[in-house]
């Protein structure tokens, strides 16, 4: 169950020149909706389900899908989604979790669907119904995709599958999953396909969960001579290694809004304590030591939502004029997922520190928070793997 906020988050950064009037109203809208939520976290699977039926039924899931679909907007706007996940991961980073996986998940589908692979999934996601998940991690392939083991064969009857998935968000619980499997294995990322497979599918096992430090709905896929349809062909034929990518450059920065809202909760939370705690005849804010500590928490949560909500504005601004979200793009989503997760840890860690005691104590916000943004640092690229984009961008010049 969410914990009591201990002041709403500031919306200053509403007025700044990355965001126009429909983005400040859905910021606006949102914040009275998550403080009026309370859902029982206990249980991790059963929460994703309430988070994404109770998303669905307030009309936020329709930012995860184009207009087309249903959805709020005409595209998949990323400065939507910065705002929806910040403000998300600052009252809860489940309902977070939740409604990203709901873009992710069908993402793919969004990008390169055929109408009537969209006519089925996508509207339902948006409402809520169906629950999607993205298929692209394995035991030996995470960071190196190219070492992908899954394989997908032609058969008269449409494509076998065979093969293992890990460490996949709403394993278990999804409805369908977007899964990237070899259909030339011996073309390296070149050879990579895209299919749609509904959780109902023969051959498909999700019944493998993964516990991690802080609860998620996580599992592993088995595949074993799965039967998908021709119809599930997802995008063109070994043309699934840039759909993943490009499914991944949407979301990228829309991580690092989760871990702003992160940390911003975390300063919100020292704050409160740092004013309610009396030590040695004062509080702890009067102590110098306190506030420079909530001063480097603040420039360091400030610094990295700049360059998010700058890269978010850049995707958006590429879409808008029809060019191709690479190079620059892609490099400042990097910056932004690599240094937002980064600096959200370190607030955390101090926020924690500035608790004391109470800041380990299980149950408490802070505690939760810790557990929470670990993971961040490391899924949908790991920070070193954003430095070696960002690197490889800075050497082209």
């Amino acid at each position: 169950m969410m914990t009591k906020v201990p002041s709403p988050p500031s919306t200053t950064h509403l007025a700044l020149p990355f965001f126009d009037e429909a983005h400040r109203t859905l910021a606006s809208d949102l914040l009275p909706w998550c403080a009026a939520q309370e859902v029982d976290e206990r249980d991790d699977r059963a929460a994703c389900r309430e988070w994404v039926r109770r998303l669905g039924d307030g009309g936020w899931l329709r930012y995860a899908v184009p207009g087309s679909a249903g959805g709020a907007l005409e595209r998949l706007d990323s400065r939507a989604l910065v705002l929806l996940r910040e403000t998300l991961g600052y009252h809860s980073p489940l309902a977070d979790f939740a409604f990203a996986m709901q873009g992710l998940g069908s993402g793919a589908i969004t990008l390169a669907g055929t109408p009537e692979q969209q006519s089925q999934y996508l509207a339902a996601v948006g409402k809520g119904e169906k629950i999607a998940a993205f298929a692209l991690s394995e035991p030996d392939a995470g960071s190196d995709v190219a070492a992908m083991a899954m394989r997908a064969e032609p058969a008269t009857d449409g494509w076998r599958l065979h093969g293992t998935k890990t460490w996949i968000s709403n394993g278990g619980i999804a409805d369908f999953y977007c899964v990237f499997a070899k259909t030339d294995p011996a073309g390296g990322t070149r050879g990579i396909t895209a299919f749609i497979v509904d959780a109902t599918a023969s051959g498909l096992d999700t019944s493998e969960h993964i516990d991690v430090m802080a609860p998620h709905p996580l599992a592993t896929l088995r595949f074993e001579n799965c039967i998908v349809p021709r119809t599930a062909q997802l995008g063109e034929l070994n043309g699934g290694f840039k759909l993943a990518m490009r499914t991944l450059d949407i979301f990228r920065a829309s991580v690092a809004a989760a871990a702003l809202g992160m940390g911003r909760r975390a300063l919100a939370e020292a704050i409160a304590h740092a004013k309610g705690r009396r030590m040695f005849g004062q509080t702890l804010a009067d102590f110098q030591l306190t506030q420079a500590k909530l001063g480097e928490m603040a420039a360091l949560i400030d610094s990295a939502a700049l360059l998010t909500y700058r890269a978010a504005w850049m995707r958006d601004d590429a879409e808008r004029r029809g060019a191709p979200a690479v190079g620059d793009v892609s490099a400042a989503a990097a910056m932004a997922k690599m240094c937002a997760t980064e600096n959200a840890s370190r607030v955390i860690d101090m926020a924690l520190q500035m608790h004391g005691g109470l800041g380990v104590k299980v149950g408490t916000k802070i505690e939760s928070l810790y557990r929470d943004i670990r993971s961040l640092r490391i899924y949908e690229g790991a920070t070193e793997v954003q430095q070696l984009i960002i690197g490889k961008s800075v050497l082209r010049g």
